[in-house]
């Protein structure tokens, strides 16, 4: 391969250079072609007076004077040109679509005693003026107009071509952009093992292999901290055992009370991590069964029925049966409810089911005091909260919605929040007849 063909197939830039020079080129080809076909009978005429120099005696001699239309015509034919003849009683010419008005022409320059070029419509004519009679000859150009049209569209067609041709081009270039884009948005949504895949040796080429490259560095220090926390969550396990069963030994007292809420608070915490990084493995495997699901909710409300403000369970009077995975279906419910009772400020809280063709929806809707526009789409990250402050009375760790979406999302379902400030939140569950077959594997 030859250095510059090894530059034009790494470079975007050269390429595009090319791509549109080689437009400008068949542009400038074309439009030049065009006006030089279009007005091919500028020069025609000069040809005329050396001929008729010569040749005029002759032709004007077989027309005769007085003139004989039969031999005009017949000249007309045999030379392709238009014969006018004029004198006070008569009008002929040899051309019924006759184009040029001869009677308005203007002088140009002489030929010999009797015949002269002249001008009209920026055109050049020869007059001949021989007894009595004016003979005007030209160039016949019965098409011409038709021709020049054709040019024409024919031009305009090819520049049309021409441009669909570097729009194909420039659109075949710039593939790998929506690849990138498509990934790119992969992985934003958390797709951190997709790649994209190309052949290219240009810029977009190496952009490519930056992002791919970046999503294995994005890959990895994930991995990395999903196992150091998972690590730190296992080890934590065995102090916090050994502080609740020396707990035991402890005279009652507030100090102990209060010891034990906070342990009890930091086994929530690990629970809530391992269950979180469980339902983050792609292989995570769900004990999932056939359960009457509006059965199974209302009997989760139930420990919820001395909440304040009330809560009132809408089920339907047909039950469906849907494969759930118990446990963690149950704590979603818990956790939505926690949340909802939490933020409710003691208004009435409503639990929906309904069910439809694609499964079923669950609804959890409060009155309280809502979720900001800002927060709506980090509000299921882990360890976010709307409330930057982690004191105990505005709520936990910022874990219980994560956990939410990930058994949602376990169970091929989906979870989406609606808010308004002041007045409540309403979050809605998709979960499908059956949750999605996974490959077994080890848990965390």
């Amino acid at each position: 391969m030859t250095p510059l063909l090894h530059a034009v197939k790494t470079s975007l830039f050269l390429r595009l250079i090319l791509i549109f020079g080689f437009t400008v080129l068949c542009f400038f080809v074309i439009v030049s072609v065009a006006l030089r076909n279009i007005n091919q009978d500028t020069g025609a005429i000069e040809a005329i007076p050396d001929f008729f120099t010569r040749n005029v005696e002759s032709i004007i001699e077989d027309i005769g004077t007085p003139p004989n239309l039969s031999n005009a015509m017949r000249l007309a034919e045999e030379l392709d040109w238009t014969i006018n003849i004029r004198n006070p009683i008569m009008r002929w010419s040899s051309d019924p679509d006759n184009r040029l008005d001869v009677d308005n022409s203007t002088y140009n320059r002489t030929l010999n005693n009797d015949a002269e070029v002249r001008t009209v419509n920026d055109e050049d004519i020869i007059m001949v003026r021989r007894g009595g009679y004016d003979f005007y000859l030209y160039q016949r150009s019965r098409i011409e107009s038709a021709i020049n049209y054709y040019v024409l569209y024919v031009s305009l067609a090819l520049a049309g071509m021409v441009l669909f041709l570097n729009y194909l081009m420039v659109n075949k270039l710039l593939d790998p952009v929506r690849l990138l884009r498509k990934g790119a948005e992969r992985i934003r949504r958390g797709d951190l093992s997709f790649r994209v895949q190309t052949n290219r040796q240009d810029e977009l080429g190496e952009l490519t292999e930056s992002i791919n490259h970046m999503a294995d560095s994005l890959q990895s220090m994930l991995e990395a901290k999903r196992q150091l926390l998972l690590a730190i969550s296992h080890e934590l396990r065995t102090p916090i055992t050994k502080a609740k069963l020396r707990l035991e030994f402890m005279e009652d007292c507030e100090e102990k009370e209060q010891l034990r809420e906070d342990i009890d608070e930091i086994d929530l915490l690990i629970s809530d991590l391992l269950e979180a990084e469980r339902l983050n493995n792609a292989h995570a495997v769900l004990s999932d069964e056939p359960v009457l699901f509006a059965e199974f909710v209302a009997g989760v409300s139930e420990s919820f029925e001395d909440y304040p403000g009330g809560l009132l369970v809408d089920v339907p009077d047909e039950d469906h049966e849907l494969e759930i995975d118990r446990l963690r279906i149950r704590l979603l419910i818990t956790n939505l409810l926690n949340n909802a009772i939490r933020h409710g400020e003691n208004n009435p809280i409503k639990v929906i089911v309904r069910f439809h063709t694609k499964g079923v929806t669950l609804e959890v809707i409060d009155q309280g005091e809502g979720i900001p526009a800002e927060h709506l789409s980090h509000i299921t990250e882990p360890f976010y909260r709307a409330d930057s402050s982690r004191q105990r009375n505005t709520g936990g760790f910022g874990l219980g919605l994560y956990l939410c979406r990930l058994i949602a999302k376990a169970h091929g379902g989906e979870l989406t929040i609606r808010s308004e400030l002041g007045k409540g939140t309403h979050i809605t569950v998709q979960l499908p007849p059956h949750p999605p077959r996974m490959d077994s594997g080890d848990g965390a």
